[in-house]
Protein backbone atom coordinates (compact mmCIF):
# COMPACT_ATOMS: atom_id res chain seq x y z
CA UNK A 1 0.00 0.00 0.00
CA UNK A 2 1.70 3.28 -0.79
CA UNK A 3 2.31 6.18 1.58
CA UNK A 4 -0.05 8.70 -0.45
CA UNK A 5 -2.83 6.28 0.53
CA UNK A 6 -1.74 6.28 4.41
CA UNK A 7 -1.83 9.94 4.34
CA UNK A 8 -5.14 10.03 2.38
CA UNK A 9 -6.97 8.18 5.46
CA UNK A 10 -5.94 10.19 7.99
CA UNK A 11 -6.57 13.65 6.43
CA UNK A 12 -9.99 12.05 5.61
CA UNK A 13 -10.30 11.30 9.68
CA UNK A 14 -8.62 14.67 10.54
CA UNK A 15 -11.17 16.45 7.87
CA UNK A 16 -13.87 14.58 9.77
CA UNK A 17 -12.88 15.28 13.07
CA UNK A 18 -13.01 19.32 12.53
CA UNK A 19 -15.68 19.00 10.38
CA UNK A 20 -17.79 16.83 12.45
CA UNK A 21 -19.14 14.50 9.47
CA UNK A 22 -17.77 11.43 10.05
CA UNK A 23 -16.24 9.24 7.00
CA UNK A 24 -17.42 5.45 6.07
CA UNK A 25 -15.80 2.24 7.53
CA UNK A 26 -12.40 2.37 6.95
CA UNK A 27 -11.86 -1.08 7.06
CA UNK A 28 -14.77 -2.01 4.95
CA UNK A 29 -13.10 0.55 2.40
CA UNK A 30 -9.61 -0.94 2.38
CA UNK A 31 -9.71 -4.74 3.57
CA UNK A 32 -6.01 -5.11 2.89
CA UNK A 33 -5.26 -3.30 5.93
CA UNK A 34 -3.29 -4.46 8.91
CA UNK A 35 -3.30 -3.38 12.57
CA UNK A 36 0.32 -2.07 11.93
CA UNK A 37 -1.19 -0.15 9.08
CA UNK A 38 -3.75 1.63 11.08
CA UNK A 39 -1.03 2.51 13.80
CA UNK A 40 0.73 4.15 10.95
CA UNK A 41 -2.25 6.26 10.00
CA UNK A 42 -3.00 7.24 13.73
CA UNK A 43 0.89 7.78 13.93
CA UNK A 44 0.81 10.58 10.54
CA UNK A 45 -1.80 12.40 12.34
CA UNK A 46 -0.35 12.58 15.62
CA UNK A 47 2.77 14.05 13.98
CA UNK A 48 0.61 16.37 12.31
CA UNK A 49 -0.99 17.78 15.54
CA UNK A 50 2.69 18.26 17.02
CA UNK A 51 3.72 20.21 13.86
CA UNK A 52 0.40 22.48 14.57
CA UNK A 53 2.15 23.14 17.83
CA UNK A 54 0.05 20.92 20.00
CA UNK A 55 1.06 19.41 22.65
CA UNK A 56 0.88 15.38 24.17
CA UNK A 57 -0.10 14.81 27.41
CA UNK A 58 -0.09 11.00 27.55
CA UNK A 59 -1.69 8.49 26.32
CA UNK A 60 -4.64 6.11 26.27
CA UNK A 61 -5.38 2.11 26.00
CA UNK A 62 -8.92 1.00 24.86
CA UNK A 63 -10.82 -1.71 24.51
CA UNK A 64 -9.84 -3.21 27.89
CA UNK A 65 -12.78 -4.48 29.41
CA UNK A 66 -14.81 -7.72 27.84
CA UNK A 67 -17.55 -5.18 27.82
CA UNK A 68 -16.11 -2.73 25.78
CA UNK A 69 -14.73 -5.43 23.08
CA UNK A 70 -18.21 -7.29 22.85
CA UNK A 71 -19.70 -3.93 22.20
CA UNK A 72 -17.18 -3.04 18.65
CA UNK A 73 -16.46 -7.07 18.49
CA UNK A 74 -13.22 -6.67 19.24
CA UNK A 75 -10.71 -9.23 21.16
CA UNK A 76 -7.76 -7.20 21.94
CA UNK A 77 -7.00 -3.72 23.18
CA UNK A 78 -5.58 -0.56 21.28
CA UNK A 79 -3.38 2.38 22.40
CA UNK A 80 -4.02 6.32 21.46
CA UNK A 81 -2.40 9.50 22.26
CA UNK A 82 -3.89 11.82 24.81
CA UNK A 83 -3.44 16.01 23.13
CA UNK A 84 -3.89 18.93 25.34
CA UNK A 85 -6.73 20.06 23.41
CA UNK A 86 -8.64 16.94 24.44
CA UNK A 87 -8.48 17.82 28.19
CA UNK A 88 -11.84 19.10 29.87
CA UNK A 89 -10.32 20.76 33.04
CA UNK A 90 -13.43 22.38 33.87
CA UNK A 91 -15.73 19.34 33.96
CA UNK A 92 -17.84 20.63 30.97
CA UNK A 93 -18.15 19.90 27.36
CA UNK A 94 -19.83 21.38 24.30
CA UNK A 95 -21.46 18.75 22.94
CA UNK A 96 -21.73 19.86 19.52
CA UNK A 97 -18.09 19.99 19.12
CA UNK A 98 -18.21 16.24 18.97
CA UNK A 99 -19.31 13.72 16.53
CA UNK A 100 -21.55 10.48 18.62
CA UNK A 101 -19.27 10.56 22.18
CA UNK A 102 -19.97 7.98 24.75
CA UNK A 103 -18.37 8.27 28.27
CA UNK A 104 -16.05 5.83 30.44
CA UNK A 105 -15.32 5.55 33.93
CA UNK A 106 -11.28 4.75 34.26
CA UNK A 107 -8.09 4.58 36.65
CA UNK A 108 -5.77 7.42 35.44
CA UNK A 109 -1.95 6.42 35.99
CA UNK A 110 0.52 9.99 35.80
CA UNK A 111 4.18 9.17 35.74
CA UNK A 112 6.97 10.17 38.03
CA UNK A 113 9.07 8.19 35.41
CA UNK A 114 9.25 7.55 32.02
CA UNK A 115 8.51 3.53 31.22
CA UNK A 116 10.27 2.27 27.91
CA UNK A 117 9.67 -1.23 26.83
CA UNK A 118 9.90 -4.12 25.97
CA UNK A 119 10.07 -5.69 29.14
CA UNK A 120 8.31 -3.36 31.19
CA UNK A 121 6.35 -5.45 34.40
CA UNK A 122 3.59 -4.41 36.38
CA UNK A 123 6.09 -3.68 39.52
CA UNK A 124 7.95 -1.14 37.21
CA UNK A 125 4.46 0.31 36.45
CA UNK A 126 4.15 0.97 40.15
CA UNK A 127 7.36 2.03 40.39
CA UNK A 128 6.94 4.50 37.93
CA UNK A 129 3.68 6.32 38.91
CA UNK A 130 3.43 9.17 40.73
CA UNK A 131 -0.23 9.18 41.27
CA UNK A 132 -3.50 7.29 40.37
CA UNK A 133 -6.71 9.31 40.07
CA UNK A 134 -10.61 8.75 39.39
CA UNK A 135 -10.85 9.59 35.60
CA UNK A 136 -13.53 9.91 32.83
CA UNK A 137 -12.60 9.35 29.25
CA UNK A 138 -15.03 10.83 26.53
CA UNK A 139 -14.79 8.49 23.15
CA UNK A 140 -16.07 9.84 20.00
CA UNK A 141 -15.46 8.19 16.60
CA UNK A 142 -15.18 9.92 13.50
CA UNK A 143 -16.47 6.89 11.75
CA UNK A 144 -20.10 6.92 11.07
CA UNK A 145 -22.53 4.99 13.19
CA UNK A 146 -19.88 3.21 15.00
CA UNK A 147 -19.15 0.76 12.68
CA UNK A 148 -15.91 -0.02 13.48
CA UNK A 149 -13.34 -2.88 14.32
CA UNK A 150 -10.36 -3.22 15.41
CA UNK A 151 -8.53 -1.40 12.70
CA UNK A 152 -10.92 1.72 12.35
CA UNK A 153 -10.10 2.49 15.70
CA UNK A 154 -7.09 2.50 15.76
CA UNK A 155 -6.20 4.63 13.00
CA UNK A 156 -8.99 7.41 14.07
CA UNK A 157 -6.36 7.45 17.14
CA UNK A 158 -8.33 4.71 19.16
CA UNK A 159 -11.45 6.28 19.47
CA UNK A 160 -9.81 9.39 21.08
CA UNK A 161 -12.46 12.35 22.09
CA UNK A 162 -11.90 14.19 25.67
CA UNK A 163 -10.60 13.30 29.44
CA UNK A 164 -11.24 14.11 32.82
CA UNK A 165 -9.05 13.70 35.78
CA UNK A 166 -10.12 13.83 39.32
CA UNK A 167 -7.73 16.30 41.82
CA UNK A 168 -7.33 13.25 44.44
CA UNK A 169 -3.84 11.91 44.43
CA UNK A 170 -3.20 8.51 45.46
CA UNK A 171 -0.26 6.09 45.59
CA UNK A 172 -1.16 3.08 43.54
CA UNK A 173 1.12 0.79 46.25
CA UNK A 174 -1.01 1.78 49.13
CA UNK A 175 -4.39 0.43 47.54
CA UNK A 176 -5.39 -3.05 45.48
CA UNK A 177 -6.33 -1.61 41.96
CA UNK A 178 -7.58 -4.78 40.98
CA UNK A 179 -10.50 -4.89 43.55
CA UNK A 180 -11.20 -1.35 43.48
CA UNK A 181 -14.67 -0.67 42.11
CA UNK A 182 -16.66 2.26 40.69
CA UNK A 183 -19.94 2.82 40.16
CA UNK A 184 -20.69 4.97 37.02
CA UNK A 185 -24.26 7.37 37.12
CA UNK A 186 -26.37 8.76 34.29
CA UNK A 187 -28.04 11.83 35.05
CA UNK A 188 -28.27 10.57 38.76
CA UNK A 189 -29.41 7.08 37.92
CA UNK A 190 -26.72 3.86 38.45
CA UNK A 191 -26.14 2.46 35.23
CA UNK A 192 -23.16 -0.26 36.11
CA UNK A 193 -20.54 -0.65 37.76
CA UNK A 194 -17.47 -2.28 37.46
CA UNK A 195 -13.64 -3.21 39.17
CA UNK A 196 -10.22 -2.58 38.51
CA UNK A 197 -9.59 -6.29 37.43
CA UNK A 198 -12.06 -5.42 34.21
CA UNK A 199 -9.10 -4.02 32.67
CA UNK A 200 -7.06 -6.47 31.42
CA UNK A 201 -7.19 -8.26 35.14
CA UNK A 202 -4.94 -5.48 36.64
CA UNK A 203 -4.92 -1.90 35.37
CA UNK A 204 -0.98 -1.87 36.15
CA UNK A 205 -0.74 -4.13 33.48
CA UNK A 206 -2.31 -2.19 31.13
CA UNK A 207 0.07 0.35 31.39
CA UNK A 208 2.56 -2.27 31.12
CA UNK A 209 1.17 -3.79 28.01
CA UNK A 210 0.83 -0.24 26.39
CA UNK A 211 4.73 0.75 27.08
CA UNK A 212 5.93 -2.73 25.46
CA UNK A 213 3.51 -2.56 22.66
CA UNK A 214 4.47 1.15 22.07
CA UNK A 215 8.19 -0.04 21.79
CA UNK A 216 7.34 -1.82 18.68
CA UNK A 217 6.49 1.62 17.10
CA UNK A 218 9.46 3.83 18.59
CA UNK A 219 7.17 5.32 20.88
CA UNK A 220 7.75 5.73 25.00
CA UNK A 221 5.22 6.91 27.75
CA UNK A 222 7.28 10.09 29.12
CA UNK A 223 7.29 11.59 32.93
CA UNK A 224 4.78 13.51 33.74
CA UNK A 225 2.33 11.97 31.31
CA UNK A 226 -0.90 10.60 31.72
CA UNK A 227 -2.44 6.86 31.09
CA UNK A 228 -5.95 6.16 31.16
CA UNK A 229 -5.62 2.84 31.61
CA UNK A 230 -8.79 1.65 30.18
CA UNK A 231 -13.03 1.50 30.69
CA UNK A 232 -14.01 -0.75 33.51
CA UNK A 233 -17.66 -0.52 32.34
CA UNK A 234 -19.59 -0.48 29.42
CA UNK A 235 -19.35 2.82 27.11
CA UNK A 236 -22.79 5.06 27.71
CA UNK A 237 -24.13 7.52 25.04
CA UNK A 238 -23.74 11.10 25.71
CA UNK A 239 -26.33 13.83 24.85
CA UNK A 240 -26.46 17.58 25.86
CA UNK A 241 -27.60 18.37 29.04
CA UNK A 242 -26.58 14.81 30.30
CA UNK A 243 -24.24 14.19 33.58
CA UNK A 244 -22.08 11.13 34.26
CA UNK A 245 -20.64 10.61 37.58
CA UNK A 246 -17.93 7.91 37.91
CA UNK A 247 -17.53 7.07 41.56
CA UNK A 248 -14.71 4.78 42.78
CA UNK A 249 -13.68 3.19 46.24
CA UNK A 250 -10.39 4.80 47.42
CA UNK A 251 -10.21 7.57 44.74
CA UNK A 252 -13.38 9.32 44.98
CA UNK A 253 -15.62 10.96 42.04
CA UNK A 254 -15.39 13.04 38.99
CA UNK A 255 -18.26 14.26 36.94
CA UNK A 256 -18.73 15.72 33.34
CA UNK A 257 -21.53 17.50 31.83
CA UNK A 258 -22.87 17.90 28.03
CA UNK A 259 -24.31 21.31 26.77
Amino acid sequence: MEISKYEKLAEALKTAERSNEPIGQISAAYPELEIRDAYRIQLINIEKELEEGRLITGKKIGLTSQAVQDMLGVNQPDFGHLLESMEAEDGVVDRSKLIQPKVEGEIVFVLEKDLVGPNVTVEDVLDATDYVAAGIEIVDSRVADWKINIIDTVADNASSGMYLVSEKRVDPKTIDLKTLSMNFYKNGQLMNSGVGAAALGDPAYCVAWLANTLHEYGVSLKKGEVILSGALTAMLEADAGDEFRASFTELGDISVKFE
